[in-house]
């Protein structure tokens, strides 16, 4: 599992079998990630200047429309360009600066537009937690994808056979939890395997967990007897360890860094026991951590991995990073803990507009549940556009629940938003945030929209 930066190839979504043909990646006619600027904007995706139905992506980001006087409908959400970028260049240059590998979580954005920006950014791959993200990745040309979850539904498994087979290249490597797991992806992958003999077994690492956490094995006994299974197995073949440190009860720093520790002499006991015996000598163990909170604490128990018998890929995770936002990843970013690593900065806007002032101190905006993420904060006004074009701080103004389609929003004495005016909403948790938005506008400093991201949810 080498850890130098992936090409990016073009793949179709059904399995292919060896020696069928596919084309060839980059940037060109056949680059999939390019040929998003070809779909045609339509009624699908909300927020778009109705005048441009009929239009592709690639012809109304050409127009350079203005956010606020270019046709554009509330609510919109938008994307800051310049935010975007700082974001992709702080998170490589972390990477980077720690030694680290680094494959960021797909299902924040579920977007190939930002896949792609994030490989160029030295990503070694995308992380993803269900089979269907994957498909994403490999239709987009994603070579390698790191699947963090035990995968035991036979019709992914031949999916995931299929593309090991048809591409070379291709690497994908599930999650093990227990020996049943183990058992019925090697049963799922047995017709593949008696079809092609030849063909690669899939990689895969055990997972460690946390006690009352989610997935993952609880001790290093059963986490040895997941590993003596994969050695059973036909189909399979053990690469490492990983884990979510962000599962850790009560987490601090002080108990994440015991969890990674113990994550550590977890890989160093299955090695010294033989259980990557199925790597070539100079192929890698994979060890791998890192949500969006912890990653300079990972980056610290990684730099204190052993040596093994084989080299080791630090893979880190975390891929919330790429919007960042303005409520929890803004209270919880490592960079908070350690001046001068980096900074983030909130790429997310969504703009709303008053369409109602019923009472003296309540407003009403026209978003809610079905545009903005409220799981881990509602959204904070940050910003007030009049009919005139001036623009003010959102003083005096805080979003106290949301309906379906509306914002109560509560105003303090003073604060006097009218009908019609726009407010700037920041939001917290980026993973419910893509999800509501297929096609999101990026916008330059001045309001110019000058891209869109596609997201497949």
């Amino acid at each position: 599992m080498a850890a130098e930066h992936p090409d990016h190839a073009d793949h179709t979504e059904r399995p292919r079998r060896p020696g069928h043909p596919r084309h060839t990646g980059g940037p060109g006619p056949a680059d999939p990630v390019a040929r998003l600027a070809d779909e045609v904007v339509d009624h699908r995706f909300k927020g778009l200047p109705p005048d441009a139905a009929g239009l592709t992506v690639g012809e109304l980001a050409a127009q350079r429309r203005p956010l606020f006087t270019g046709g554009f409908t509330t609510p919109v959400l938008t994307l800051a360009a310049g935010a975007l970028e700082h974001n992709l260049r702080q998170l490589g240059a972390f990477a980077d600066r720690h030694g680290l590998a680094f494959a960021p979580h797909g299902k924040t954005s579920m977007s190939p537009q930002l896949f792609r920006r994030q490989l160029d950014h030295g990503a070694w791959g995308i992380t993803v937690a269900v089979p269907s993200q994957a498909r994403v990745c490999r239709a987009f040309g994603v070579r390698r994808v790191f699947l963090a979850n035990e995968v035991v539904d036979a019709a992914a498994l031949r999916w995931i056979a299929g593309e090991l087979a048809a591409d070379p290249e291709a690497v994908i490597v599930c999650y093990v939890d227990s020996v049943r797991g183990v058992e019925l992806m090697d049963a799922a992958l047995a017709p593949v395997r008696d079809a092609f003999p030849a063909a690669r077994p899939l990689d895969v690492v055990v997972e460690s967990g946390v006690a009352g956490g989610r997935t993952g094995v609880r001790t290093a006994d059963e986490a040895a007897r997941v590993a003596r299974a994969v050695a059973r197995a036909a189909s399979l073949r053990l690469v490492g360890v990983a884990g979510y440190e962000g599962e850790v009860p009560d987490a601090d720093a002080a108990r994440v860094r015991a969890w990674l520790e113990d994550l550590v002499a977890l890989a160093a006991a299955l090695d010294a026991a033989g259980h990557f015996a199925a790597l070539g000598p100079d192929e890698e163990i994979v060890v791998s951590a890192g949500g969006s909170a912890w990653f300079d604490v990972v980056a610290e128990a990684f730099g204190r991995v052993p040596r093994l018998s084989r080299p080791v890929l630090k893979l880190l995770r975390s891929g919330a990073y790429v919007s960042h936002d303005d409520g929890h990843y803004r209270r919880a970013t490592p960079f908070n803990r350690v001046p001068g690593q980096g900074s983030l900065l909130p790429a997310f806007r969504l703009w709303a507009q008053v369409v109602s002032r019923p009472e003296p101190h309540l407003a009403f905006l026209n978003a809610g549940k079905r545009d903005a993420s409220y799981d881990l904060g509602l959204p904070q006004p940050v910003a007030v556009r009049t009919a005139g074009g001036a623009e003010r701080a959102a003083e005096g103004m805080e979003v106290v629940k949301l309906a379906d389609q509306h914002a109560f929003l509560r105003l303090a004495p003073g604060a006097e938003p009218e009908v019609g005016d726009w407010v700037a909403l920041g939001l917290s948790h980026p993973c419910t945030v893509f999800d509501r938005w297929q096609l999101i506008p990026v916008a330059e400093t001045d309001g110019t929209i000058t891209d869109f991201v596609r997201t497949f949810f």
